[in-house]
């Protein structure tokens, strides 16, 4: 691959040269995630506001730049989104197009045609693409993956999960019409990843939910149908609503338990009366998992993520895209 790190005469890939698009809380525990990940470094960062673009290249390294093209000329070989989700598909197709991988926070984009094109952009390139969705890669996820392949729960047909966060203030960037803000693409694409990851393609999406008083949904329920089964989520930025996972088959039940995003703890029970407790607790900022995932596969030459497939980003967008339009909600960038 013409583009990515030289090799050192060992036969292993140079460090990765990482740069980053936004400066938000999530792009600081982007950076502090890669302190725990070998053999990469933040090179440059660009921010549309000067001033925490240098404060946080002090921060965390590498250099503050003027424009998104100058840190696509910098010689990076990976880029990381961390804007508001109305400024993905625009970063991403431009980082892709310059031969440049991309990591892109979650949602991967505000709608199902943006994602397309994404895709499309990153098969046309040659260039890895993943949303950056964290929970499948946190030790507790994959230690319940190995038990289950193990010890099995039957046929799995239920999922339910959700989160609300209280006290939003109107002014935060999650409440933001033109930015694409709301619960679901800020909270609720995580629920519709599990329900994705454990019961499949969605065919149905039943949605009650409200609109609050900068024009974006502040709660919504999702009741919806799957490939195999049904998933109960719900998502807010009003009510205090943090909470656990439940997952159920034929022969037991799992709990993920708070907070369910950022794994460490489950336990499940069988039908025969056994339970069984699983404890991984998760180093740095938890982001660390998904970026060696991500590096390793830049490394090992691959387009896609085996765990964070194309296909999931676009089930889980395509709930989003059904949620959003049985409350008529939809945004500027579309």
């Amino acid at each position: 691959m013409n583009n990515a790190a030289t090799h050192h005469h060992s036969g292993h890939l140079a460090t990765l040269r990482w740069g980053i698009v936004g400066t938000g809380r999530i792009a600081h525990r982007f950076a502090q995630s890669l302190a725990h990940v070998p053999d990469t470094r933040a090179t440059a960062v660009w921010s549309r506001r000067r001033a925490p673009a240098e404060t946080f290249a002090q921060q965390h390294g590498g250099q503050a730049l003027d424009s998104f093209d100058a840190l696509l000329q910098s010689g990076i070989d990976a880029l990381y989104i961390a804007t508001m989700q109305d400024s993905h598909a625009h970063y991403a197709t431009a980082a892709l197009e310059a031969g440049i991988h991309v990591l892109c926070e979650k949602p991967a984009t505000v709608n199902a045609a943006q994602l397309d094109r994404v895709i499309d952009s990153a098969r046309a390139s040659q260039r890895l693409f993943m949303e950056a969705m964290k929970p499948p890669f946190y030790p507790l996820y994959r230690k319940l993956r190995a038990h289950l392949a193990d010890d099995p729960i039957g046929a799995i047909g239920l999922v339910r999960a959700g989160c609300s966060v209280p006290g939003v203030p109107d002014d935060h960037p999650s409440l933001s019409f033109e930015q694409a803000g709301g619960a679901l693409l800020d909270i609720g694409i995580y629920e519709m990843f599990l329900a994705v990851d454990w019961l499949g393609a969605p065919l149905d999406v039943q949605t009650l939910g409200r609109l609050g008083r900068t024009g974006v949904d502040t709660f919504a329920s999702l009741n919806s149908r799957h490939e195999s089964g049904i998933s109960q989520l719900f998502c807010g930025l009003d009510l205090f609503g943090k909470g656990d996972a439940f997952i159920a088959g034929t022969l037991g039940h799992i709990t993920i338990h708070e907070n369910w995003w950022n794994p460490a703890r489950a336990t499940v029970r069988y039908v025969d009366g056994r339970v069984v407790e699983l404890d991984a607790p998760f180093e740095g900022g938890g982001l660390n998992y998904e970026t060696a995932h991500f590096c390793e596969l830049i490394r090992s030459g691959e387009l896609e993520s085996p765990i964070m497939t194309h296909a999931k980003s676009r089930q889980m967008i395509a709930m989003a895209d059904a949620a959003r339009a049985a409350l008529g909600l939809r945004f500027p960038c579309e």
